[in-house]
Parts: structure tokens; C-alpha cells; sequence
């Protein structure tokens, strides 16, 4: 007899040896079971063994390691089937629908203040698409507060704005051994003129990625911050406004949309969070 797919790949892991996936096997048939029910019942391996190789299989990958460094905030990694999850996966549908669904491939995460949860969401929005299948990159262009680093728990020494000025290559960006398809390029030094960086060599910098990538997603400070984000979303085409339940001012979100379609840029729709 030979042992399934998932019996393979539970071999291969070492989870389990080649004898131990032969016995699984014979339970599976003496019983009728499919193959993860039958390691489950021989107590040999757990449900989250079962997840991780299920996840190898169908090229959906997430977290099952309990030592990873990854932040816990990456919730999309971590805990894929929650109901959180699953409200962020229906965000990607709609977004494959309104932005995604010709040749636009660069979106902004925006919000009128600080603590709304841009970092957060353009984090677990870009692990989606990634599980998608989707080749996904994040960038933090928040060069004031930069997060992702820390999120992804990546060097930040170069990034972005060195980048921008052609001290960096493509080479600053890195893929997540964890989390196949996806990429970050953090924010870099924290240069003294944002601004001004932003604004003379973005456009430059998301030409020379856009072929490379299917989905780049921009997270960005706070409009209150002044106005990177609106030569940040200006650059990416479209924005995906930010709001914090019982937090967010509707004349803020109101004052945000204004300030970003005057500079053309097309506000794709509005989220508003309990993250």
C-alpha cells in the first residue's frame, strides 16, 4: 500500500516515518476514514500538523509555528480560518472586483489619523492576496512612523527611501520564507525631507516594480501627517480609506476623500474597523 499525498508530505516533514504512515494507511481503510482522519485517530499527529501540510498542498501557506518571529498581528498568518480572516478575504474580493480586476496593481491603505490601523491591515490584506496565489508586495512608504519591519521582523537598515534615491537596488526587498508569495520592502533610514523624497523618485520606483508583482500594496501615514499620502496614493492611482468604529470622525473621512480627489486620486472604498 502507498501512503496518500498528504501521508508523503507528512514524511517528508518528518512528522512521521514511512512505518508509522503504512499503519495510518491500513487504519484508513479497515475504517473507511480519509488519510488526516486516520493520523488524527492514531494520535500520531495533531490537527495542526494536518494544516500545515494540507497548507504545502494547495500552495495556501500560514503560520503553524509557535516559535515564529513573526508579530501575532499578522492574523491572516496565524489564524487563516477565523472569522477575522474571513471578513479580510472578503476586503480581497471586493478589491479583485473595483481595482484589481485590469491592469491596476498598486493600491494605498489610508487613514486620517494615527492609530486607526493602516499597519495592521495592509499587513493582513497583503498575506491574502498572497495566499491567493497572488505575487504580493508591501511596502511601507510610511517613512515618518514605519511598522512593517517590525510586524515582519525584518532588518530596516535599507529600505525604501534609500531606494528612492538610489542608494538600495531591488535586493532591499525581502520574501517571506513563511508566507510563499509574498514580499516587503520596508521603509529604510528615516530620511530628514519625506516629502520630498516621495515626491521625486516614487513614480520611478513602482514603474521598475509594477511588472514584477500582480498586487503592491502601499502603506502609508496618516493624512494628519501631512502630505506624503497624497503623493503616495496619487502614485498608486486608488485608496482604500481607513475608519476606526466609534473612533473616527465622519468629517474627517469626509475632509480625507476631498483632499485625495483633488489630487486624482480614486478612492476605491471605505473600511471601517474594529481591528
Amino acid at each position: 500500500m502507498k501512503p496518500s499525498k498528504i501521508g508523503d508530505l507528512l514524511v517528508k516533514s518528518g512528522k512521521i516515518t514511512r512505518a508509522q504512515a503504512e499503519k495510518i494507511l491500513q487504519l484508513q481503510q479497515q475504517e473507511g476514514l480519509r488519510f488526516g482522519e486516520a493520523a488524527k485517530a492514531s494520535a500520531l499527529i495533531s490537527e495542526e500538523d494536518i494544516q500545515q501540510v494540507l497548507s504545502q498542498q494547495f500552495d495556501f501557506s500560514f503560520i503553524t509555528d509557535k516559535n515564529s518571529k513573526l508579530s501575532r498581528e499578522l492574523i491572516a498568518a496565524y489564524e487563516p480560518f477565523s472569522q477575522q480572516v474571513e471578513m479580510l478575504r472578503t476586503i480581497r474580493s471586493q478589491l479583485e472586483l473595483r481595482w484589481f480586476s485590469g491592469e491596476k496593481k498598486t493600491l494605498a491603505i489610508v487613514s486620517a489619523t494615527n492609530g486607526e490601523g493602516r499597519s495592521y491591515l495592509a499587513a493582513n490584506l497583503a498575506i491574502v492576496f498572497s495566499q491567493l496565489g497572488e505575487r504580493t508586495l508591501l511596502i511601507d512608504s510610511d517613512l515618518r512612523q514605519p511598522r512593517q519591519h517590525k510586524l515582519f521582523n525584518l532588518n530596516n537598515d535599507q529600505g525604501l527611501s534609500n531606494f528612492l534615491v538610489d542608494r538600495a537596488d531591488a535586493t532591499v526587498i525581502k520574501e517571506i520564507p513563511e508566507l510563499l508569495n509574498l514580499s516587503v520592502l520596508t521603509a529604510g533610514t528615516t530620511p530628514p525631507n519625506p516629502l520630498e523624497i516621495i515626491s521625486r523618485g516614487l513614480g520611478a520606483c513602482l514603474e521598475k516594480l509594477t511588472p514584477h508583482y500582480d498586487v503592491i500594496l502601499l502603506d502609508t501615514p496618516a493624512v494628519s501627517q501631512g502630505s506624503d499620502v497624497q503623493l503616495l496614493a496619487r502614485n498608486a492611482g486608488g485608496a482604500v480609506m481607513l475608519a476606526r468604529q466609534h473612533e473616527t470622525r465622519l468629517a474627517d473621512m469626509e475632509s480625507m476623500k476631498t483632499f485625495l480627489e483633488k489630487s486624482g486620486v480614486i478612492c476605491v472604498g471605505a473600511i471601517i474597523s474594529n481591528f
